[in-house]
């Protein structure tokens, strides 16, 4: 009617047993997730460079860079140079969009402890909320 199990299930929690799958520490879960918060922020810090061009930005895109390769042990991430400009009314969508993973890479830079990620973070909220109060204001 059906066929048995023949191999060892990966869930085994047995009393004594060793599993031979790697398991990562709570600290190496939340490494994973603050690179790939600052990853997607570098994301669009990079696309906002191509759209509207500062010094800022650039400063802001290499430190974000630093970061996610020190949480990725020296792995430099993957930059795509975005070619394909949008309107104006974008920009405000990336700066909305940039300051909200900029807030859950500091929720995670936070529970972390990882105080250079945490101050890059909340940095970069602040420039993206300061790069939207005029256009915000203006809009009401």
């Amino acid at each position: 009617m059906y066929e048995p199990i023949r191999t060892k299930s990966v869930h085994s929690t047995m009393a004594g047993s060793t599993s031979d799958f790697p398991h990562r520490s709570r600290e190496e879960e939340l490494d994973i997730q603050l690179a790939g918060h600052l990853a997607a922020l570098l994301a669009v810090t990079d696309e906002l460079r191509a759209l509207a061009p500062s010094d800022d930005l650039n400063a802001a895109a290499d430190r974000l860079a630093e970061q996610v390769a020190r949480l990725r042990g020296g792995d430099a991430p993957v930059r795509v140079p975005v070619t394909a400009a949008q309107p104006a009314p974008h920009l405000a969508a990336l700066h909305r969009r940039a300051h909200t993973l900029a807030g859950r890479a500091l929720v995670v830079a936070a529970s972390r402890a990882d105080t250079a990620a945490a101050i890059l973070a909340a940095e970069r909220m602040d420039a993206h909320t300061a790069a939207l109060e005029p256009r915000e204001l203006a809009s009401h």
